[in-house]
């Protein structure tokens, strides 16, 4: 997961969240049970967080966890990539 997370933050391009967020959530869930079940409680914990302190809204958490489980359960994570992300990522 941190791997995608320093991605998003290179990357720092438009429209690229999703993406990452199914690409850690996919990382993490081809490590086994473990890694998924570490990469559900640090998804929840972060867009609980994000949801209730940061004010970014209920719309926005639930998009980033469909993104999240999308990629635990084995989902491609391209399905969310947006459109000139560079292929470096």
């Amino acid at each position: 997961m941190w791997g995608a997370y320093s991605d998003m933050r290179e990357a720092n391009y438009k429209n690229s969240d999703k993406y990452f967020h199914a690409r850690g959530n996919y990382d993490a869930g081809q490590r086994g049970p473990g890694g998924k079940w570490a990469a559900e409680v640090i998804s929840d914990a972060r867009e609980g967080w994000q949801g209730d302190i940061s004010g970014r809204g209920a719309e926005v958490t639930r998009q980033d966890q469909e993104a999240n489980a999308w990629g635990r359960s084995g989902g491609d994570p391209n399905r969310y990539r947006p459109e000139g992300l560079p292929s470096k990522y």
